[in-house]
């Protein structure tokens, strides 16, 4: 999930289905959020918002202010990352890739000083050394 505002929102889930996708709305957006969703299916049994629709199959990208632009951008650049940079992601540790560009995305982000981001990955490696042992027992 991706707001307006750029925050994004990703993690693995062993199955995609509507009450799983549920889940994470409710976990994670505000109550009196807007969804804007394409098409899918699996969208159709979320309860408990307002929800704007594109239809991609129909070849309509864009409604008013409904689009679909932010996810979709975040993951071609999954993507990219996927086939550019490191080939294969195995399903034990998929959600440390996906972690990975949430991360970019969100404290990454071009609008934050150098020196901010530099304290955000320092911060974040304080205190977390992965051995490979620990690693590979994960």
């Amino acid at each position: 999930m991706r707001s307006r505002g750029g925050m994004l929102v990703a993690a693995k889930m062993d199955k995609v289905n509507s009450a799983n996708i549920q889940t994470m709305i409710d976990k994670h957006a505000d109550a009196n959020a807007t969804l804007c969703t394409d098409e899918a299916t699996i969208y159709k049994g979320i309860e408990g918002y307002k929800q704007l629709m594109v239809n991609h199959s129909a070849g309509q990208y864009v409604n008013g202010i409904v689009h679909t632009n932010g996810i979709e951008s975040v993951w071609a650049l999954l993507k990219r990352g996927y086939h550019g940079v490191f080939h294969h992601f195995s399903d034990k540790h998929i959600g440390r890739y996906v972690d990975e560009f949430v991360f970019r995305l969100n404290d990454g982000n071009v609008k934050r000083s150098t020196l901010d981001r530099i304290d955000s990955i320092v911060f974040g490696f304080s205190g977390n050394r992965l051995s490979y042992k620990m690693l590979v027992l994960m």
